[in-house]
């Protein structure tokens, strides 16, 4: 049974159930037009979340499941750039075309489409406040089916564990105004989704940030959403909940079209990976990065940080055969800010980009950071706390200590807009490595290597990036909190001094 191929006796069997999300589609579009007053920037987030979760590269096919009267869709169409092919349906028997869709945008009508369009399968499917528990089993199954093999889902779901949602039903049902809705809790909709044969499923509580809130709150609770969407306990008040899925196999085919468009940036891009114990990671991330940035690739300086696996023969083989691979093999003493700094020595490129060895997830998001440099930026920061930002199942101490450590250095350095800017995945100029002190032996080099640039005058742009949780098979992270602490707040300190008194050191 195919959502997009309803026979009329189809149509007539599945009725209700055709109806119930017609229904769910109609009270979601009403939530959002009269009491939602910041549902575009919403809409804008889950959207953006949406191209970071999947790692949406272009070609893609997306099926929007419930686009009512297109809200979400326009969004969608912005953060895909017009290069994906989008399929929407509605599930009102009223429902129209929304207005001033491109081409692009394929439009379906499941109470009454006339004849069967055969199985087309979708990359990912999208849908918000569809899933029901008088139908998710029936439909879960239709989005199984529409789904290629390695497909991904993506739902937002309203969380029925939302005091204000509780507290909105009891005034509108004393109203006579019941709320239609039987939503589903977190671990039901996570039990429902693995019953039926996904894997890689997670759900998580996500969104502080819905209404009775107005518009001048809505940047002091997206900031504060973001801590509490990974504190435990508070969490589970979230304003909805979101539920991601794939459908076999793990790996899926992969698309090795070129994402390079700036000819400026043509064979202008050293790279900087420091390594230590990376022997599962390297091969493939030099692999994608060639796939999909190939263009833009001068060199690759991999930084062999004393490995006491294979890395350093691995790198060696890859030299071998890529005159463009050009390992340094440092000697001790160890330190991921010494790997960094003799990478950044070795750099011949016109622009320096920096990144971990576990970053191959992030590199379709790369392409926001060569868009900063074609605007003219000297430097772009893959930013995990900006409006479009992307952070699940991240540490609440890490948290805590980044908003903490930015809070201080916007206070000290009276500059508002720093968000995050002690990520290592960075692109500079190489006239902005050349003027940076590096100081520090361990991680703290990436907050020097953040505020100088901003501090020397240097213009910089954060690009919002994904931060989902390391998996098992990304290796396990030498980060330790209260070790490599003390080094941030020591740059801040001598930073602070050098601008306030002109200190030398």
């Amino acid at each position: 049974m195919n959502l997009l191929s309803l026979s009329n006796d189809v149509q007539e069997s599945i009725n209700p159930a055709i109806n119930n999300l017609g229904i769910r589609e109609q009270y979601r579009d009403r939530y959002w037009l009269k009491q939602d007053p910041i549902h575009e920037d919403r809409l804008l987030w889950r959207a953006q979340s949406f191209r970071h979760i999947v790692h949406l590269l272009p070609g893609q096919t997306v099926l929007e499941l419930g686009c009512g009267r297109g809200l979400f869709t326009q969004q969608l169409l912005r953060v895909s750039r017009g290069e994906n092919p989008i399929t929407i349906v509605t599930f009102n028997p009223t429902g129209e075309r929304p207005e001033n869709l491109p081409s692009l945008v394929q439009f379906v009508n499941a109470t009454n489409q006339p004849e069967a369009q055969g199985m087309q399968q979708f990359d990912f499917i999208i849908a918000m406040d569809l899933l029901d528990a008088d139908n998710c089993g029936w439909f879960l199954q239709n989005v199984y089916e529409l789904l290629k093999p390695g497909g991904q889902i993506l739902f937002y779901e309203s969380n029925p564990w939302n005091l204000v949602l509780k507290l909105r039903r009891l005034i509108t049902s004393f109203f006579g105004q019941k709320d239609p809705r039987h939503l589903l809790s977190r671990p039901k909709l996570y039990e429902l989704v693995s019953e039926l044969g996904f894997i890689r499923v997670f759900a998580v509580f996500n969104d502080f940030v819905y209404a009775p809130l107005n518009r001048p709150l809505i940047w002091l609770l997206r900031n504060l959403s973001i801590l509490l969407e990974n504190t435990p306990v508070f969490q589970t008040l979230a304003g909805a909940i979101l539920l991601h899925a794939q459908k076999p196999p793990r790996l899926a085919e992969r698309l090795t079209n070129s994402l390079c468009e700036h000819k400026q940036l043509y064979k202008s891009v050293s790279v900087v990976i420091p390594c230590h114990n990376e022997e599962m990671n390297i091969t493939p991330l030099i692999t994608r990065l060639k796939e999909l940035y190939g263009d833009y690739i001068y060199e690759i300086i991999p930084v062999d940080d004393n490995s006491k696996d294979r890395t350093g023969e691995i790198l060696l083989k890859l030299a071998d055969s890529d005159l463009t691979i050009r390992p340094v093999f440092r000697t001790p003493p160890n330190g991921v800010g010494r790997a960094i700094a003799d990478g950044y020595r070795a750099a011949t490129g016109e622009y320096v980009l920096s990144m971990d060895c576990d970053f191959q997830h992030l590199l379709p998001e790369l392409r926001d950071l060569f868009d900063a440099a074609a605007e003219g930026y000297d430097v772009a920061v893959g930013s995990r706390f900006s409006r479009h930002s992307v952070l699940l199942n991240y540490p609440i101490q890490k948290i805590v200590m980044n908003r903490g450590f930015h809070l201080l250095a916007r206070i000290l350095f009276l500059n508002p807009n720093i968000r995050d800017l002690t990520n290592n995945l960075k692109l500079m100029r190489r006239t902005v490595v050349e003027n940076l002190k590096l100081t520090q032996p361990g991680f703290a080099i990436n907050a020097e290597t953040g505020l100088q640039p901003l501090l020397m005058g240097y213009s910089v742009k954060e690009v919002p990036i994904s931060w989902i949780n390391r998996t098992p098979d990304m290796g396990v992270s030498s980060f330790r909190l209260v070790k490599v602490g003390g080094g941030y707040w020591q740059v801040l300190l001598r930073l602070w001094l050098k601008r306030v008194f002109k200190t030398r050191r």
